[in-house]
């Protein structure tokens, strides 16, 4: 869910501002809330997400590094869930995840959609596409 701010706190997602898909045209800063849901059979074993930001055309969304060179815009992480005591069987495991993102200048007038990555797998709807509105014209 695209947000303007979210946190992960005792297990749970704290969002506010959430369930947008139209910004701007001045940039701000936002947030991601993910809730992956692992299986049963994959607890206790390390997983890996990747996120990243691409243009309508597919291309990746670059801004300047530490190094002032140009790199895509991307998030990744690690993560590992146990089982809890008395959990039944085959139940799927929550795993919260919060980003919370500096304001990004963007083109107005676009489209931009976020990528999910679990495991090097990607699903059909594991992305939060979103759009810029234009800026206004200045009638005088």
């Amino acid at each position: 869910m695209l947000c303007d701010h979210a946190t992960v706190a005792d297990g749970k997602l704290y969002i506010a501002g959430g369930g947008w898909s139209v910004v701007g045209p001045a940039p701000g800063p936002s947030a991601i809330a993910l809730l992956l849901a692992v299986p049963w059979d994959q607890a206790n074993q390390p997983h890996k997400f990747r996120l990243w930001l691409e243009r309508q055309d597919g291309e990746p969304v670059t801004r300047p590094n530490e190094l002032g060179q140009e790199a895509p815009v991307v998030f990744e992480a690690g993560f590992e869930v146990g089982r809890p005591p008395g959990i039944t069987p085959g139940t799927a495991l929550d795993v919260p995840v919060a980003i919370s993102l500096p304001p990004l200048p963007l083109e107005s007038g676009q489209h931009y959609r976020w990528v999910l990555e679990v495991d090097g797998e990607r699903g059909d709807e594991w992305h939060l596409a979103f759009y810029v509105r234009p800026a206004q014209l200045q009638v005088r």
